[in-house]
């Protein structure tokens, strides 16, 4: 639209400059006595753009509750058309009004990122003049007339135009920039904690020289294997016995905020990259959400070349507070780099992430805010439990589910309660924005970001902590879409490892002595128990046939080593089964069934992923193997999601 023209179909027809006039009756819809001054104010303003009163004081009802304005409640619910209201806006104050800006007229800089999350205007630079683009809002619209009137030539350097114009206009005009800033930042301003680097000199220089002396010790009559064999062992058992402690976890009860209580903005994140075919369930599990429609941002982040799943998004009825965030093309193409990008346009002190598969509890943000505001103020991050929903559809989604029922309702919590380092789950982490802002945001090179993102909230002084409320999603039921993911996830956590382990004695005083050794057994622990699974049946299997056959006994240290490895191979099995059987509903065991015989099978799977994570980290270190999704054949009801 060129300017001055009005959109058709404004609210009011009304030609007339807002004047200040005798305060209209309010009707007995509007109660007087519950009404601020500045409540009043924005009635007025828009009961002269021909706004009904019953809808005003429905809005006046929830602004109060919510602690949000009038106008805000009026265009969240959409009770009324937003390029309509605007124009009338436009038309009141004789303002030209423009539906669209043209990105070429607005200079780029880092501060212009603000007004993506708090939207109010924006410069236009026209080869003649320059103007400014403003959102206009009801409650000061008497002041802005005022000012307008005062200043005789401001009204030619004034446009209206809406919230989605600008922020349409702002994503295109800084997206170089922006995504320049969220791939480099993290390496650039706090380069210790990116894996941009997969090993330092250092470290190469050390993996070099052990892999010199096991190619010595291959060769020499010296007992170095069988110390080197020894070694492993006792951190392979360590990890399981870290992991046994969780048995006698109990979790107390969860705080749960107050019916009456204002909520703030909470901003939800979901990274999509050929999602289209669940857009339609993901949209639908995010307006279940249990929160202020006001009070919420929705960052629907999207590739730019994935046409398919932008389509399918914009063809759902998506509410005012969703927003399709187009990331452009560039690499590393992963998950963390897409967040980053979004991350200055949040509008939220809290925010979350899920994934586009998710369907989480609908009272989850509440539980989690009540949590927030219940707990310590070093508290950065809570993590809710994920529950696998297709537990019965195959071996490998019931192994799944053991696994998940096992990590996220009893060692996490295990972990928070002691106030451990924690790695997070990929999904449903709820977060303090100001604190992830300060800690960098996400390392767009590692491609399990969220184990990094919760070990470097440690390292920094912040703590994680759990929730109860769940979030549902499939687990793969076939094995290449299995080995795929698992293979992602132990780069990602291979390369977390190495990024913590570049100095170890700045690691030792940050985090201290025992949760130094807390996280080199839950991670270091994970990712030799995963390496050294075959190769330790393997020699269970070799030294049992010698014995059975007769031949001469082993040496001490031999006898030894056979049985931590029984000990260990045993142990890996019946840990994982009997913590996830522990933490399972009733429902859950049912449709696991016996399936849990195949164990042995999924724990050389684990090996086969790992063993395929350490070639890729050397060839394609950054390369998101990414998991397809489609929609659930096994939906639940909000009603029916159990609160863990």
């Amino acid at each position: 639209m060129r300017i001055g023209e009005y959109a058709s179909g404004g609210i009011s027809t009304r030609n007339t400059t807002l004047q200040e006039r005798p305060k209209p009756p309010l009707s007995p819809a509007v109660p007087a006595g519950v009404v601020s001054d500045a409540q009043q104010i924005e009635i007025e303003a828009l009961l002269r753009l021909g706004i009904g009163k019953p809808t005003i004081a429905r809005a006046a009802t929830m602004a109060r509750h919510n602690g949000t304005s009038i106008e805000r409640e009026l265009l969240a619910n959409r009770w009324v058309d937003a390029e309509s209201y605007y124009a009338g806006l436009a038309r009141t104050l004789r303002l030209p009004f423009l539906l669209q800006l043209d990105p070429a007229l607005i200079h780029d800089d880092q501060a212009l990122d603000t007004q993506l999350a708090d939207t109010r205007s924006v410069r236009l630079n026209y080869a003649d003049k320059a103007m400014i683009a403003i959102i206009p809002e009801a409650g000061r619209l008497l002041a802005l007339a005022r000012t307008i009137e005062a200043r005789p030539g401001l009204a030619e350097r004034i446009i209206v135009t809406t919230p989605t114009a600008m922020r349409d206009a702002i994503w295109r005009v800084g997206a170089k920039r922006r995504v320049k800033e969220c791939i480099g930042t993290l390496f650039e301003d706090k380069g210790r904690f990116s894996a941009r680097i997969v090993l330092s000199g250092k470290q190469g220089f050390i993996a070099g020289a052990a892999l010199c002396a096991l190619i010595f010790a291959a060769f020499s009559e010296l007992p170095l294997i069988a110390i080197v064999h020894l070694a492993l062992s006792l951190i392979y058992m360590a990890a399981i016995l870290l992991r046994a402690c969780a048995l006698h976890h109990r979790r107390g009860p969860q705080p749960t905020p107050q019916p009456t209580e204002r909520l703030p903005v909470y901003s939800v994140f979901v990274a999509l990259y050929k999602e289209a075919e669940v857009a339609g369930q993901l949209v639908a599990a995010l307006k279940q959400l249990n929160w202020p429609i006001a009070k919420l941002d929705i960052k629907l982040i999207c590739e730019a070349d994935d046409h398919a799943t932008i389509a399918a998004l914009e063809k759902q009825d998506l509410g005012p507070q969703f927003e399709i965030v187009a990331v452009p093309v560039s690499h590393p193409r992963t998950k963390p780099k897409a967040l980053n990008y979004a991350l200055s346009a949040a509008r939220g002190e809290f925010l979350v992430i899920y994934d586009a598969e998710d369907r989480p509890h609908p009272d989850q943000l509440r539980a989690a805010y009540a949590s927030f505001v219940a707990g310590r103020d070093d508290v950065a991050c809570l993590q809710a439990p994920l529950i696998i929903s297709n537990v019965g559809s195959s071996w490998i989604s019931a192994a799944f589910a053991l696994e998940y029922a096992a990590l996220f309702r009893l060692l996490l919590p295990m972990l928070a309660k002691h106030r451990l380092p924690m790695p997070l789950g990929g999904t449903s982490n709820h977060l303090r924005v100001a604190d992830l802002k300060a800690c960098g945001g996400w390392d767009p090179y590692n491609v399990t970001e969220d184990a990094d993102l919760g070990l470097r909230l440690y390292r920094l002084g912040y703590r994680c902590g759990v929730i109860d409320c769940p979030t549902y999603e499939d687990a793969p039921t076939k094995r290449d879409v299995w080995l795929n993911q698992r293979t992602r996830w132990f780069k990602g956590w291979l390369q977390t490892w190495l990024v913590m382990m570049r100095a170890p004695g700045t690691l030792v005083r940050e985090m201290g002595i025992w949760p130094f050794l807390v996280f080199q057994v839950l991670v270091g622990g994970m990712l030799v128990a995963s390496l050294t699974h075959p190769w330790m049946v393997m020699l269970i299997l070799t030294t049992a046939s010698y014995m059975m056959l007769g031949f001469p006994e082993t040496a001490t240290l031999d006898a030894l080593l056979f049985l931590i490895d029984v000990a260990n191979m045993l142990g890996s099995y019946v840990i994982l089964l009997v913590l996830g059987r522990r933490a399972m509903l009733r429902d859950e065991k049912r449709k696991v069934g016996w399936r849990w015989v195949a164990l042995p099978v999924y724990w050389m799977m684990i090996s086969g992923a790992a063993w395929r994570a350490v070639f890729q980290l050397h060839f394609k270190p950054f390369f998101w193997d990414k998991t397809p999704h489609l929609p659930t054949s096994q939906p639940v009801r909000a009603a029916s999601m159990p609160l863990q």
